[in-house]
């Protein structure tokens, strides 16, 4: 059982852990290291007790955080780890859909490896164990799905938030799990971020609002009787600061402007959270005006301990800290000093934790340091009633085990409540609700698809792929939920995903379109104009036929959709609903009413330039249509230039060079873009099919070069991959211009491909040669490169 605010002596925790040397008796001299002028003198006496007794070694292992797919039970036993993680696609042995009770006795073996007796009078530290719960505790089959961050952002209901917080807590429980790493309280101002779901608006202060409510579901209120007892688990506000904010939308990105500026957005929901009570703050991966958060002392210690009274923990993101100049995932004292407690590293721990003791006994790292963060781990152990000496192991707590606390029909209902909330009427001729006793068409690929209804951080870290409904037993997609309906009110549902039945034996259509799934890197965009044209077909097919169309569009954000929105005849942005397609289907029939407002203003123009407030949108922050208010909307402009781009002229793709263009290494050729010369060389590399990428392997001081004979034109679009960081400068000539490019290279390394954009803006008289220069020893790979006119204002990106 959770204990808060323990009175008992650390001698019986001690004895109780199997601690040799019971007979120690706490230190007299100071007896308390002095964590926070509110922490409690016991909390403080015992921490300072535990710090006395334990090893430079033990001190530094409690601020290694690995994932569990890097080490073993063993590794515990002998480094004894503060916490663990599963990163988004780790699982138990290996396995990220293993059932809930291998998640359970996973937990169970390494507390019990975190336990055994040390040597001498060493105190045993129980290790914690974290998981990204974002939107329930989604990586787990059979766990409720709730809506993403921007869905619950258009119900404006923190007494919701609160629910689904505590819902999820206890769902954690139930796999031994006593932290998550929730709510991410970023405030979106660019939706080509692709994490822009995960945050619940562009409003600073609803983000607070309901980034504190969540905290609150998830611990419990601090005082109450059932703080980080029975049914709570410790929360994580993520991340500081300012995330949302990158150029461009650039996931990882920098973020420039005056500081007190940029606080006045992306700082305003974190006081919030700590009066809350959050435990834990995750540091983010961006920049502020170049200087990287983790290694940011102004901004951790400074802005977030000394002006917002943070006490808790600060806990990296995946590798962050290696991102630090002067640092490497292995090597990184900055960050500790900076004001991190614990390091995210979850492979290359071993060399941390050897390289953080050196550096603490050398004096790199100051010993009051090293105890100030360890401490903050201490506290929230203590807090959360691992060092209570009835400290059960994981699978003996409140709610372990108890697999039917999965999806129960309580958390379904209300995931259901929620889905139906969020839910946002853009346009509505006179459609909706769907009339009683109606034949109604379900159409769309996404119709019947749970992981696409889902998104990212959905069993795998960017969800959708192969995730067919056999992964979500305790769901209910859209589609079944329509058929379930329309059956209950007289009338019938039939799901034709590519929309051939026959339109005549129908009376509505319902058109289930949206984005594919994904997270963080891979749903970064250019533009935020909706390509994909299945829905769009869809759409003006039925309206063609004479019937009328409802459209239900899945996305992580708003899009430009002013030609799905002409097509329809009800438009309703759905965002990512999860589990409970019931939700969807009762605004459809009119169950409830359809409350959902937006919480991110709606794009008019199709450009990548960011729209907040009001400037630039189709429809403002708040706007959301009843059920009774059909009035008409007028056509929308269709024109877009991201849609009638130049036509593009390949000079490298599929693996092979055009045959005007000349490839060279220093003044080697390179036919084909394979062979070496000029200390380049150039291999075949398979991305999608045989050898129809590059590997170019630069030596140091290299160049390759590419040209095209005769008159050219059109801005460059170059594909490419950066598994590591450039080890030295990297310069990109354009024509007879010189572009330092080696920060946006270590910004995009490790990241997957990505699109290179060069255009007048940043080259002018682009010409018709590209060369990549190299200081040092580089490897990067390479899919296609192409001259294309992007339209006007198109930004440069790398």
């Amino acid at each position: 059982m959770r204990e808060f605010g323990m009175r008992l002596s650390l001698l019986a925790v001690a004895c109780v852990l199997g601690v040799a040397g019971c007979s120690h008796a706490p230190n007299e001299a100071g007896d308390a290291v002095a964590l926070s002028s509110s922490t409690p003198n016991s909390e403080q006496a015992r921490i300072a007790d535990l710090l006395a007794r334990m090893s430079t070694e033990r001190k530094v292992a409690q601020l290694i955080q690995p994932q569990i797919n890097s080490f073993t039970a063993e590794d515990m036993a002998r480094y004894r780890f503060g916490s663990y993680l599963n990163g988004g696609n780790g699982g138990p042995d290996g396995d990220e859909f293993a059932p809930a009770g291998k998640w359970l006795a996973y937990a169970d073996r390494m507390w019990d490896a975190s336990i055994g007796p040390l040597p001498g009078d060493e105190p045993v530290i129980p290790t914690i164990w974290g998981t990204d719960a974002v939107h329930g505790h989604t990586n787990i089959v059979g766990a409720t799905i709730f809506p993403h961050n921007i869905g619950l952002g258009a119900t404006r209901d923190a007494d919701l938030l609160r629910r689904i917080g505590h819902a999820t807590a206890k769902e954690i429980e139930v796999t031994g799990i006593d932290w998550n790493f929730s709510p991410t309280v970023a405030v979106a101002r660019d939706d080509r971020w692709g994490r822009t779901y995960e945050s619940y608006s562009e409003d600073p202060r609803i983000v607070a609002e309901l980034g504190a409510a969540l905290v609150e579901g998830l611990q419990g209120t601090p005082g109450d009787a059932d703080y980080l007892r029975e049914g709570r688990v410790a929360a994580t506000a993520k991340h500081f600061f300012a995330d949302g904010g990158t150029d461009q939308g650039v996931d990882q990105g920098d973020v420039n402007g005056d500081i007190e500026s940029l606080k006045a957005i992306h700082a305003v929901p974190y006081p919030a959270a700590i009066d809350a009570g959050v435990e834990v703050v995750m540091a983010s991966f961006n920049s502020i005006n170049g200087v990287k958060m983790h290694g940011n002392r102004d901004l951790l210690t400074g802005v977030l301990r000394d002006e917002m009274g943070f006490e808790g923990v600060v806990v990296g993101d995946w590798n962050a800290h290696g991102q630090i100049a002067g640092c490497t995932v292995d090597d990184c004292p900055q960050a500790l000093l900076a004001g991190l407690d614990i390091y995210m590293v979850p492979d290359d721990w071993k060399a941390l934790l050897e390289n953080l003791v050196a550096q603490v006994e050398d004096g790199t790292i100051p010993m009051a340091k090293l105890d100030e963060a360890v401490g903050r781990v201490l506290r929230l152990k203590l807090r959360l009633g691992l060092l209570d000496p009835n400290a059960a192991k994981p699978s003996a707590r409140p709610n372990a085990g108890d697999y039917a606390l999965l999806a129960s029909a309580d958390h379904r209902a209300l995931a259901r409540e929620a889905v139906a909330k969020s839910q946002v009427i853009l346009k509505n001729d006179g459609v909706l609700p769907l009339k009683a006793g109606a034949r109604v068409l379900v159409a769309g690929n996404a119709a019947d698809d749970i992981a696409k209804a889902a998104g990212g951080w959905t069993l795998t870290w960017q969800g959708g792929g192969e995730l067919d409904n056999s992964y979500f037993p305790n769901a209910t997609s859209i589609y079944r939920a329509i058929e379930s309906e329309a059956s209950a009110q007289g009338g019938s549902a039939t799901l034709s995903p590519d929309g051939t039945a026959d339109a005549g034996a129908h009376d509505v259509a319902v058109v289930v379109f949206g984005e594919e799934a994904y997270a963080e890197f891979v749903g970064d965009r250019k533009t935020v104009v909706f390509e994909d044209t299945e829905g769009l077909d869809l759409l003006r097919k039925f309206k063609a036929a004479g019937l009328p169309t409802v459209a239900v569009f899945l996305s992580g954000r708003p899009m430009w959709m002013n030609r799905e929105l002409n097509a329809s005849d009800a438009f309703l942005a759905s965002w990512l609903p999860g589990s409970e397609g019931a939700g969807v289907s009762d605004i459809l029939f009119g169950k409830q009413d359809a409350t959902g407002r937006l919480s991110f203003s709606w794009p008019a123009d199709c450009g990548g330039a960011p729209v907040n407030g009001t400037q630039g949108a189709l429809f403002n922050l708040g706007y959301g249509r009843s059920l009774a208010d059909r009035s008409t909307m007028a056509a929308l402009p269709e024109d877009c230039g991201y849609l009638t781009e130049g036509v593009s002229t390949a000079w490298f793709d599929l693996g092979r060079l055009d045959s005007g263009i000349s490839a060279m290494g220093g003044d080697t050729r390179l036919p084909n873009l394979i062979g070496e010369g000029g200390g380049v060389v150039a291999r075949g590399f398979d991305k999608d099919r045989q050898e129809d990428a590059r590997e170019i392997v630069f030596g140091p001081g290299s160049t390759l070069s590419l040209s095209q004979r005769g008159d050219t034109s059109g801005d460059y679009r170059i594909l490419y991959n950066l598994a590591s960081q450039p080890a030295g400068p990297v310069t990109l000539t354009v024509g007879e211009r010189e572009i330092d490019i080696t920060r946006n290279f270590a910004l995009s390394a490790g990241k997957g491909w990505r699109e290179m954009i060069i255009t007048e803006q940043c080259a002018p008289g682009l010409g018709n040669r590209i060369a990549f220069t190299s200081d040092a020893p580089l490897t990067i790979q390479i899919a296609r490169i192409a001259r294309q006119d992007m339209p006007e204002g198109a930004e440069c990106s790398f």
